[in-house]
Order: structure tokens, then sequence, then C-alpha cells
């Protein structure tokens, strides 16, 4: 097998030194400054707040003069982490963060492959533009907007679903004060709200796939759809794979402002999540120690999801994140 026209049996490439590199291209290190203080100060510095976790904070004390926690008068540094598993709400809010984002992985996950996988095979470049300009405009909205559409459209007794329902003689649905309706109302809107910009990377890996391919396919007597799951499917499937990780990753996490706006007292035993828990108990109660010992584990866990699925992931054979 030929080894091209510039290999050399032997030779090795010289490593450029830190100083040339510096030297040479310094206005791209210079550019690369601002966000690695960024990093710094906004990222790193702030972990030293970790050890709140283990400590009694007060208020009027510095990090480092805090005493360690303690429980009747002796060191118990996971005094925190036992006192937030035995808090009832607390388990509420951990059950119905995997609950809802599990949901959130199996309903929106999928959402924009599709949504790419259909708008690549539109022919009609206006109205594809058109179409793509609708779904993406839901993801610049914020929740506190999303959730007043919400109220137009399903409250009990005027919103507009309902009053449809009650002219074609159904009864009311209450979509927003009863647990379970609420929980798929809330995967819904977040569904609406992601799937169009979530398709940008998909549509960007489907166009790097070669037009040959399609070509070889179409010439051997394929339709579009055996096109679309023999050649574009295995096309993006690395993509894929890579969002995918950092879904699970972030299987502990939480849009605060998605369940904040969206929750009401009414379905509060399943939309009460850890990042709500941790502002109600953190901010508003004060419980500084508890809820950076919550905040902790939430952290760790989201690790450990994102190591595992990208450690299965290079054993399945795909690249993974590194």
């Amino acid at each position: 097998m030929s080894k091209g026209a510039n290999y050399i049996e032997g030779y090795k490439p010289r490593r450029m030194s830190v100083a040339t590199a510096l030297k040479k291209y310094w206005q791209l290190y210079l550019l690369l400054l601002l966000p690695v203080v960024y990093f710094i100060i906004f990222r790193y510095k702030p972990m030293e707040y970790i050890i709140v976790a283990f400590k009694d904070y007060k208020l009027n004390m510095d990090l480092w003069d805090m005493p360690w926690a303690t429980t009747k008068k002796e060191v118990d540094i996971f005094k925190w982490f036992v006192k937030a598993f035995s808090d009832k709400n607390f388990h509420t809010a951990l059950k119905n963060t995997i609950t809802l984002n599990l949901l959130d992985l199996i309903i929106g996950f999928p959402a924009p492959i599709i949504f790419a996988l259909v708008l690549n095979e539109l022919t009609a470049k206006r109205y594809k533009k058109v179409v793509q300009t609708i779904a993406y405009m839901p993801h610049f909205l914020s929740w506190v907007i999303i959730y007043s559409i919400a109220l137009q459209l399903l409250a009990p007794t005027s919103g507009l679903i309902n009053i449809v329902l009650n002219n074609m003689g159904i009864e009311s649905i209450d979509f927003l004060g009863k647990a379970d309706n609420w929980v798929w109302t809330y995967i819904m809107f977040g569904v609406w709200q992601n799937f169009g910009w979530g398709s940008i990377v998909y549509l960007a890996a489907i166009a790097g796939i070669n037009p040959e391919l399609y070509e070889a396919a179409s010439v051997d007597g394929a339709g579009r759809f055996k096109k679309m799951w023999h050649i574009t499917l295995p096309g993006i499937k690395s993509t894929i794979v890579v969002l995918l990780i950092m879904a699970l990753g972030g299987i502990l996490g939480g849009n605060f402002d998605r369940n904040f706006a969206m929750q009401n007292k009414l379905v509060l035993e399943k939309a009460e999540v850890i990042s709500t828990f941790v502002y109600k108990r953190g901010i508003k109660s004060l419980q500084f120690s508890l809820t950076t010992a919550v905040g902790l584990f939430q952290s760790v866990v989201g690790v450990v999801f994102l190591l595992s699925a990208n450690f299965l992931s290079r054993k399945l054979g795909e690249r993974g994140l590194w």
C-alpha cells in the first residue's frame, strides 16, 4: 500500500517549541486569552465554594474560617448530605427530576433528528427556509412568555383549546392544574421550544454527507426512505451519539426557568425538581450548606453518567466525546 508522496521512512516531524509557537501564532493565543480568563474567574474560582457542603455555613465568616459540619459537637462532614437524603422533599425533587429528564430524552431527543430528516427531503428551497425559521423561533422565547401562551391556550375555562372542546361537547381538560396532565404539557412545550433549534446540528451533519452516495443509491433504484435509512442516518450517527452522551450527562440537571415558570401549587408533587428545591431551600431559606451538598451530588452523578455513556459508546465502536 502506498504511504503517500510526502512519506519518508524514518522521518519524524519536529515538534514546535512553546516559545516558537507563541511567537508564530501570538494572535491566536491572544484571542484565546479572554475565554481562558473568563473560565478561570467565573467557572474555576467559584468551585472553591464546594467546601461549603462540608461546613456549617456562617454568613459573617470567611469561607476558610467557617467550622466543619458538626453533629452533637462531633465533626461530621457528611452531615448535610445525610440531612438532604433524609428530606422527603428532596426525594420528591430527585424522582421528578429523573422522570421529567427521561421523558424529555425519550420524546424530545428524537424530535430534532426526525425534523432534520424531513426537512432535508424538502425540495422547495423557499418553503424549506420558511419552515426552518418558524421552527427556530420558539427557542428565543423565555419560559415566562411560553407559560403565558400555555395559559391562553390551556386554561380550564378561558383557554382556546378547552373552548373548542366545550363547543364540541367535550368536557374541559385541566392541563395545568392536574399533575399527570401537567407532566405531558411540560414535555410537549419543551419539545416545541427546542426541536427546531436542535435540528441545526443535524442539518449541518447531513450537509457534510457525500452527495455521490445519494446518486449511486438512485442508480440502484433506492427510494427516499431507503436513502434516508441507509445513507442519511448512518452519516449522522456519530453526531447523534455525541449529543446523546451530552444529554445523558445532564440527566440530573434541569432548566430552572422552565420548571419555575410552569409549576404551580396544584402540581408540586410532579413539578418540584432539584433546581427549584435548591432555590427554595438555598436562596429563600438560606440553607446554603444543604443546597451546596445537593448541588455537589447532582454534579457528581452527572459526571458519572457522562463518563459511563462515553465509555459505552467507545466500547460499541463509536468515537464518543474523547
